[in-house]
């Protein structure tokens, strides 16, 4: 049954939620963490009394997510976003915090399985993933962008893109993926098993260009000296990015909701996209 909202507190949550929370909404067919207006406890919730039970918190992160969850290769440390802002979850809750790694393509299975509390890698709203998730009010939000060689003849403009005989690579398992196979009627899709990667694609030429949202572009754009960004000249497919969570917990998904109105609203949250080049996409 969808819950209906009414009087003050309705008009005050739409308020605070914005555009990007509309999009959530569409995105569900109905909002699914105001379910509370006070505070939950951990009885409540079994996410939250597993996590102050053990005294751990569990983190899905993807850490091939540049600006997000990103492990650096040269010495294994994680930063981004995500893990600055895990990390003020943690200690907001007074447990350890502990990473697991998923992916998108891993992403249901693993909370399904318990394998974490809560994912926290910008994971884009989808009503396929809605049926077996909930998610969170969004903190992010990203178009869809282009990457391909500076030397490329093949696509140099957005125009270029869906063409006969352009191959257009993407990642396994990513809403990029989805919305591609939606959207292109005359290219070709390559979509891109892990461990192989976009890039590697684009350069062995099995790819003429490869589609991403705007963290990963930005990782090209700081380490790739051959690449160039193609943008469309109207926005194509904007995407709200929230945490989420296994269905069914809704004391645990009003916690974490109350975290993001809070990061929102004292700085954290802009401060975190500032230091890892993402305020261009903070949903206020």
């Amino acid at each position: 049954m969808t819950k209906r909202w009414t009087g003050r507190r309705a008009r005050g949550r739409l308020a605070r939620m914005g555009a990007g929370g509309l999009l959530l909404m569409a995105a569900h067919g109905a909002w699914s963490a105001p379910e509370a207006a006070s505070a939950p406890t951990s009885a409540a919730s079994p996410a939250l009394q597993r996590v102050f039970a053990h005294g751990v918190l569990r983190v899905c992160i993807w850490p091939d997510y540049y600006g997000i969850t990103y492990r650096h290769p040269r010495d294994e440390t994680l930063s981004g976003i995500d893990i600055d802002l895990s990390n003020e979850l943690a200690k907001e809750l007074g447990v350890r915090l502990r990473y697991v790694e998923s992916s998108f393509q891993r992403l249901i299975p693993d909370l399904e399985a318990e394998r974490c509390d809560v994912a926290m890698f910008a994971v884009a709203v989808l009503p396929q993933r809605a049926v077996a998730l909930s998610f969170t009010q969004p903190y992010l939000q990203s178009d869809i962008y282009a990457v391909a060689s500076r030397a490329s003849r093949v696509v140099k403009r957005w125009e270029d893109i869906d063409q006969p005989g352009v191959v257009v690579a993407v990642q396994a398992g990513t809403s990029t993926e989805r919305v591609m196979r939606d959207t292109l009627r005359r290219a070709t899709l390559r979509v891109v098993q892990p461990p192989a990667t976009r890039e590697r694609e684009l350069e062995s030429g099995r790819a003429d260009v490869f589609m991403t949202d705007y963290p990963y572009s930005r990782r090209m754009l700081d380490n790739a000296d051959w690449a160039q960004l193609i943008v469309s000249p109207r926005p194509f497919h904007v995407l709200p990015y929230a945490y989420a969570i296994k269905r069914g917990d809704a004391a645990w998904l009003a916690r974490l909701d109350d975290f993001v109105a809070r990061i929102k609203r004292d700085g954290r949250l802009r401060a975190a996209a500032e230091r890892h080049g993402l305020a261009a996409i903070v949903v206020p």
